[in-house]
């Protein structure tokens, strides 16, 4: 058997998303029925060596051979980093990816995976200046339930989709939160939108967005509204509508996501021609969805799905950067550019017509 490809990561930032990245990624690939490609760390960046060291003792089993940065910029100048993984606050992605692609290195970073669609559109031309991948970190998108659901939306045994309704909602206990806490300082990008967003939306994108009579059209309308915050102003309640009616498919997304409450069952639901898909909650990483056949109003039949894997669910997507490095692709075919630019121009639309508008200097490029 040939060996695997390695792919070596450099992280950066050491907060409790790296941590569970790099957790995953120390899982043994051959757990999941993978053995084409494998993950080494070789280097962690964060504010302090310090910092960096205690991650590494702590998330990376006390591997002397990962090197210890006190800055970013010793990661991206590390001959023996491949990719970089970019676990900072959203607004801090742009710059951040900004200096791993000028540094030649590939990049995975989180979602969202800037602050708003310029800021997007300014990474992926760099990216393609210097012949690097990059992908946004929607680790949702490449787990196993979703693959399954995929296949069956687009099998037609479904028939067309119509409605999707998806909600993602987390009590935070906003009182509690220093008001310089990630999710409730604009300075940072808070509020629900762009930290929860991607999650309902995604599911849109899967089963709309990517439906072959879809055809790569982007939405027709998108109708949002938000519920703000006293403590900070961001938005701690926010709803909107995103319309696929351009090509031969017509359907409609109800999509929420709310800091103050908790996530609800259900979290997905997908309503077809003759059948509905949902899908449990959390649906970040669900680990069940129940297919109905219907017959009119008949429920005829009823399969339910359960998946169980070692790790959390972020190794899938540590598995896809690994394999379109070692097949030199500048991007993902489960998640590429175009769904990442949906993604954050349907987010800039929410945000103007919630009038929440983030603090001057958040936006590196607007």
């Amino acid at each position: 058997m040939p060996k695997p490809f390695v792919l070596r990561w450099g992280i950066i930032s050491t907060g409790w998303i790296a941590n569970c990245f790099v957790t995953d990624l120390l899982v043994d690939p051959e757990t999941r029925n993978v053995t084409d490609v494998a993950h080494k760390v070789t280097a962690v960046g964060s504010r302090s060596i310090q910092s960096a060291e205690n991650f590494i003792a702590e998330n990376a089993k006390g591997d002397e051979s990962i090197k210890a940065y006190g800055s970013y910029a010793g990661v991206f100048a590390d001959p023996n980093v491949d990719a970089v993984y970019i676990g900072t606050p959203h607004t801090l992605h742009y710059e951040n990816a900004l200096d791993a692609i000028n540094a030649k290195k590939h990049v995975l970073c989180e979602k969202p995976v800037t602050a708003n669609a310029a800021e997007l559109r300014s990474l992926l031309a760099a990216a393609k200046e210097h012949g690097v991948f990059f992908m946004e970190g929607l680790w949702t998108r490449f787990q196993p339930l979703a693959l399954e659901v995929k296949k069956i939306s687009e099998s037609g045994v479904l028939g067309a989709p119509l409605a999707l309704q998806a909600d993602l909602s987390l009590d935070r206990r906003l009182h509690r939160l220093p008001k310089t806490h990630r999710l409730l300082d604009p300075a940072f990008g808070g509020g629900a939108l762009l930290a929860l967003g991607p999650y309902p939306l995604s599911w849109a994108i899967l089963a709309l967005y990517e439906h072959p009579a879809n055809q790569g059209a982007v939405p027709s309308n998108v109708s949002a509204t938000m519920l703000k915050t006293s403590l900070t102003g961001v938005d701690r309640n926010t709803s909107f509508m995103v319309t696929f009616a351009e090509r031969e498919l017509a359907a409609q997304a109800i999509l929420s996501c709310n800091i103050n409450v908790t996530f609800c069952q259900p979290g997905v639901i997908i309503r077809y021609e003759q059948g509905t898909i949902t899908i449990a909650a959390p649906i970040y990483c669900p680990k069940s969805f129940t297919v109905q056949y219907l017959e009119g109003d008949k429920v005829t039949k009823e399969e339910t799905r359960r998946f169980e894997y070692v790790g959390n669910g972020w190794h899938f997507e540590a598995d896809e950067v690994a394999r379109c490095v070692r097949d030199g692709k500048g991007e993902s075919s489960l998640w590429g550019h175009d769904k990442s630019l949906v993604e954050m121009d349907i987010f800039d639309e929410v945000r103007r017509q919630g009038n929440y508008k983030l603090p001057p200097g958040a936006e590196k490029v607007v």
